[in-house]
């Protein structure tokens, strides 16, 4: 890349967030027109390929795994802000808003980035490589999780349908608080090795040889980062209105809201992903995959707990009985995915076809 297109990136990559940011302070409130709503969209999507470029900028500075887990803390904690702001004196109609959400979330992470990552790194050297024992503990760590917050409201008995009493609730939240602990400490510090990147024989990553950022040039693109995720949940919010409407007007499921917005929200892990898959990095696309499974669960259940006393209206977590067939068989595929530690095209063609039966389901219960 030349100097000139570089010096191009890089203002381009600064100057959308702030952009992205100007409109959503300007449109913040309001009811947006079509027009409104494309200039909202476009630059939703700039924000979203700009907060791919300063991760990367930051996961260079620190490394894996922090740099992942940067990126999937930083849209998750903003992405609890957007649930706990849209079901703020939305009563009942939003009492399943938390569990669509998450819900698909989860889907979207472990069979939609985990498909497309595995088809992109088989793609280009037949095998994908990653390091089973991380991508592994990860996968428990999801499973335990969903299961513990989105399956056992189903069938408790202590309050009436699929809702956990307070104490149940409670129980929930720091339990999954604790868990999502753990696994940052297991994997940043303990046992951070099973999370990086597995080397092939003979051959270099171009990051190897790139001199990484200053630090000056690091906080920057965290600053930029952070602005550029604010934007993307910002807008996304404003533009959940035309969505239901949309969704209203077609006669689909409410459901259908929950995951339109989850997939915008998402897009920064998506692109960041498939980035590294193409670089034959293929651990941080896991790593991204179901660190921000883990964070959606991990932060927003105890947020939506605690949020709860003063929110209006039922919480309803406990998933149907189609969703929970889904959650088995992603579970069951996904164990049989990481634990070779190598991957083909037909393990990304398994895992997107899940992934599009949960989309289709979801507009076609």
């Amino acid at each position: 890349m030349s100097s000139s297109t570089a010096g191009l990136a890089r203002q381009w990559t600064t100057w959308g967030p702030v952009v992205a940011a100007v409109d959503l302070a300007l449109t913040w409130g309001r009811d947006l027109a079509g027009f409104g709503v494309a200039i909202a969209a476009v630059c939703l999507l700039a924000a979203v390929l700009a907060a791919v470029h300063h991760a990367e900028v930051v996961a260079h500075r620190v490394g894996e795994p922090y740099g992942s887990l940067v990126l999937a803390v930083a849209v998750t904690v903003i992405e609890v802000g957007l649930i706990v702001t849209l079901m703020a004196g939305g009563g009942e109609e939003t009492a399943t808003y938390a569990r669509d959400t998450v819900f698909a979330a989860v889907m979207i992470t472990c069979n939609g980035i985990v498909g497309i990552s595995l088809l992109v790194g088989a793609l280009r050297n037949r095998i994908a490589v990653f390091n089973a024992e991380g991508s592994g503990g990860a996968l428990a760590t999801v499973c335990t999780l969903a299961t513990m917050t989105l399956v056992l409201p189903t069938f408790t008995t202590s309050h009436a349908g699929p809702e956990f009493s307070g104490a149940q609730l409670a129980f929930a939240a720091v339990a999954s608080l604790c868990l999502y602990g753990v696994f940052v400490a297991v994997q940043t510090v303990r046992h951070r090795d099973y999370f990086l990147p597995v080397p092939r024989e003979g051959q270099e990553s171009a990051d190897d040889h790139a001199d990484p950022p200053t630090k000056q040039q690091t906080w920057a693109s965290l600053g930029l980062l952070v602005l550029a995720l604010v934007a993307v949940v910002g807008l996304a919010k404003l533009i959940s209105p035309t969505i239901e409407d949309g969704v209203e007007s077609a006669g689909l499921p409410k459901a259908v809201v929950g995951v339109v917005i989850a997939l915008m929200v998402l897009l920064p892990e998506t692109l960041a992903a498939v980035r590294a898959a193409r670089r034959d990095r293929m651990q941080t696309s896991l790593n991204l995959a179901y660190g921000s499974a883990i964070a959606s669960i991990g932060l927003t259940i105890p947020s939506i707990a605690l949020a709860s006393i003063w929110l209006s209206g039922p919480l309803v977590l406990g998933l149907g009985a189609v969703h929970m067939v889904l959650l088995v068989l992603t579970a069951v595929v996904s164990a049989l995915t990481v634990v070779p530690g190598r991957a083909t095209l037909l393990q990304g063609g398994v895992h997107l076809s899940i992934f599009a039966a949960f989309v289709f389901l979801s507009f076609s219960p």
